[in-house]
């Protein structure tokens, strides 16, 4: 069987050397040293100026607390062509989803329609980095300044990525990502928030853990959003495999780049300026009824590339007053990621790549 991605295991045994460490500090979880470690290599190694990171349980924790923090019950001006949740976390926290169509190309919201959706309930622009792609931060800065509202990235795909020279995760008042097993960087599950106003990064902190400020006091409402020493071992664990990672995810990106230009169909196109990390390789076929077709082929085989993102969040049923996004609902029944990680063999790309190739002829 070939699924859509694995996870990354380090050897064992250099996991288990992280894990004796928490085992003899008998510290499994409430900020120990393995998760201030981890901090520490995360904010070096992302090269983060004056941002600070802090270490969570998932990945949509920190889009809770962004959102219960910044969101204030408003209107979240946001994308339909993300995971699930990040919408979900927008209306569990009892604001409101304002969706906005994307760029038919980079698949990012397209910040060229932001402002006709702004009204006075508007609180803040959520707005996902889709498999690694930034959006146009330039100008939802410009936008969000101009009304007065507050951003939030929501860059679970972005580990590693930067734009002009700097980490996708320094832009917006708050940017988070996913450290979940199918990440490029993981804790086995995991997430982080990165935030650059020091108050505001208090208030994360504070929020993550109960809302505790020392033992006994509490400086307003929280949550436990806290990671432990287990996972982050883990990531302590994969880290030091992160080049490797990267350069391996690469090779296999070079490889559909290279077989797959025989094929009519569309890319993602990346913004100029960015060093990408390979999180996915997505292809958008014309038509769902060629996409349908080869995933029906390569499923018969036991080959299980994913509908990344399907169906576009405009239309999931627990949303009021649905709005039509045209571009989203059209790339959504026609985009297809493909096989992508560690360990996936040549003959196993060649394989993919033929049958690609033979099933989307003449369509």
């Amino acid at each position: 069987m070939i699924p859509v991605t694995k996870t990354f295991l380090p050897p064992i045994e250099a996991y288990t050397l992280h894990l004796k460490q928490a085992f003899d500090n008998g510290w499994l979880t409430n900020r120990g040293e393995l998760v201030l470690e981890l901090e520490s290599i995360l904010a070096d190694y992302l090269d983060l100026k004056d941002t600070h990171v802090l270490c969570l349980n998932n990945g949509t924790i920190p889009l809770q607390i962004a959102l219960k923090l910044l969101g204030k019950s408003g209107e979240i001006i946001t994308t339909p062509f993300s995971y699930i949740a990040t919408t979900a976390a927008i209306v569990w926290e009892d604001c409101t989803p304002v969706f906005v169509d994307i760029h038919p190309e980079y698949l990012t919201i397209d910040e060229t329609k932001i402002e006709a959706s702004i009204t006075e309930k508007t609180t803040c622009i959520l707005a996902t980095h889709v498999f690694g792609n930034p959006c146009n931060v330039e100008e939802i800065d410009r936008i969000a300044k101009k009304h007065n509202l507050k951003v939030i990235y929501d860059s679970a795909h972005c580990f590693g990525v930067k734009y002009k020279g700097v980490s996708l995760f320094e832009y917006g008042d708050i940017s988070t990502c996913s450290f979940h097993a199918t990440k490029v960087f993981h804790t086995g599950e995991g997430g982080a928030i990165f935030c650059k106003d020091r108050e505001l990064y208090h208030k994360i902190f504070y929020s993550h853990n109960f809302g505790h400020d020392g033992p006994y006091d509490f400086q307003g409402l929280g949550i436990n959003g806290k990671m432990s020493e287990l996972h982050a071992a883990m990531g302590l664990t994969v880290i030091n495999y992160i080049n490797e990672i990267f350069d391996e995810r690469n090779r296999i990106v070079d490889y559909y780049r290279t077989y797959l230009t025989c094929v009519d169909f569309e890319v993602l196109l990346l913004r100029d300026d960015t060093l990408w990390n390979y999180s996915y390789y997505p292809i958008i076929f014309h038509s769902e009824k060629t996409l349908l077709k080869v995933l029906n082929v390569l499923n018969n085989l036991e080959i299980y590339p994913r509908r990344y993102f399907y169906p576009s969040l405009n239309n999931i049923s627990f949303l009021k007053n649905n709005v039509k996004c045209d571009v989203s609902d059209s790339i959504s029944t026609r985009v297809l990621c493909l096989p992508l990680y560690i360990g996936l063999k040549e003959e196993e790309i060649s394989q993919i790549c033929n049958i690609i190739i033979n099933n989307s002829k003449n369509e």
